[in-house]
């Protein structure tokens, strides 16, 4: 009967381990169904925040498309246009968002990871059409704020034109007046300040009658009146312009004077350098120079009243007689200097000469040619340096008689030696 029984221990061994088993499995089944429970938990409100931005997306969908229809009625169609793509994009968006909770609340299962990808997509969806219907609504805001500014400066405006005209006739009325102490050409900038400030207010007269049949017909008129304060803006700077050339001219002409009396001063005091020179040349072409400034000084009361040109004229005519004034003296400068020089030259040449003669003396015969030659060739410039009345010349040839007489003596000693 034992032997009989041998298989019930291992039925029994076998029958644990197929309950623990099937336990082990069932509480993981357990495990997974309860954590997929509390990320399915932890998902909701997420859910819930995507929800309600679906509602928040669409009420603004619809207020948006509403505000397309006032903005085609009341402003151009560039101006709609912000507003209708806005739109546009926002409803894709929205559709979007839509399929994707009609996927959360469909009966078919979803996982916990499936739910929160979709509720942050519905959430980034929903925040993105919102931030663009926000930015439309802002710059239609903007423009609407810009159309009540337009239509409230529009008056301010004309009467800036006006003042502005009337500024304009007095500024002709003092270049005609200028005209007759002045010539043309100092009252061209001014004149030309005037054709432009005309241009600028032709401008804007147009552009602010634009605004005016804008405003009849309750049309957008921002553009007319912006482009109308830039073109007043121009002709106020040009206007400035016409109407300060009156104290230019008062500040050119006291310039012109006192350029007038530096250039006599300048003019008595070259006369005295150059006749006092010892440089032909640079005497010769600061009296050149002397005679344009004196010529520019006399033809000043010659010439159509124009302060900018005769200052102008006055400051290039003092740069030209500076240059050749300065040239004169660096002139005189080199002579004075080749005089002072020219004393020690002569003995050091005279004393070269002697040591040269001494060697040639010394050796000799056996003195060759060349170092006589050089000696001769010495001398030479040595008469030269004394009979020369250019002292820089006479300079010159000293030291080139020096030169000659130390290679005659370095011959002569050198013949001596070898011979």
């Amino acid at each position: 009967m034992a032997d009989g029984l041998w298989w019930v221990p291992s039925l029994v061994v076998a029958g644990v381990a197929v309950t623990a088993f099937v336990g082990a499995v069932l509480g993981f089944r357990r495990l997974g169904a309860k954590r997929e429970q509390s990320a399915l938990a932890a998902a909701r409100p997420t859910e819930v925040q995507a929800k309600s931005l679906i509602v928040q997306a669409d009420t603004a969908v619809r207020e948006a498309v509403a505000e397309v229809a006032f903005a085609e009625a009341q402003f151009d169609e560039a101006t709609a246009r912000i507003a209708r793509d806005a739109v546009d994009a926002a409803q894709r968006w929205l559709r979007e968002a839509f399929l994707l909770q009609q996927r959360l609340d469909d009966a078919a299962p979803d996982t916990a990871a499936e739910r929160r990808t979709w509720s942050a997509r519905i959430i980034d969806l929903c925040e993105q059409a919102l931030r663009t219907l926000d930015r439309a609504d802002a710059e239609l805001s903007a423009r609407r704020r810009a159309e009540h500014g337009a239509s409230v400066e529009a008056p301010a405006l004309q009467a800036r034109a006006r003042e502005l005209a009337m500024r304009r006739r007095e500024a002709a009325g003092a270049l005609e007046r200028l005209a007759r102490g002045f010539a043309a050409s100092a009252l061209g900038g001014a004149q030309g300040a005037l054709a432009r400030a005309d241009a600028a207010l032709a401008a804007a007269d147009e552009r602010l009658a634009d605004a005016a049949a804008g405003l009849a017909r309750a049309h957008p008129v921002a553009a007319a009146t912006e482009a109308a304060a830039e073109s007043l803006d121009r002709a106020a700077r040009a206007l400035a312009e016409a109407e300060g050339v009156e104290a230019e001219l008062g500040a050119a002409a006291a310039d012109e004077a006192e350029l007038a009396r530096r250039l006599e001063a300048d003019v008595a005091a070259a006369r005295l350098e150059r006749d006092a020179t010892d440089d032909s040349d640079a005497g010769a072409a600061l009296a050149t120079a002397v005679a344009d400034a004196a010529g520019v000084l006399g033809s000043r009361r010659d010439r159509t009243a124009d302060p900018f040109a005769g200052r102008d004229r006055l400051r290039v005519t003092l740069d030209r007689l500076d240059a050749a004034r300065a040239s004169t003296r660096a002139a005189q400068s080199r002579l004075d200097g080749a005089r002072g020089a020219l004393g020690g030259a002569l003995a050091i040449a005279e004393s070269q000469l002697r040591a040269a003669n001494a060697a040639i003396a010394h050796g000799g015969p056996r003195v060759g040619a060349d170092a006589r030659t050089r000696l001769a060739e010495a001398e030479r410039q040595l008469l030269i340096a004394r009979q020369e009345p250019d002292p820089v010349a006479a300079l010159d040839a000293a030291r080139r008689a020096t030169s000659r007489a130390s290679d005659a003596e370095a011959l002569a000693a050198y013949d001596a030696m070898v011979r």
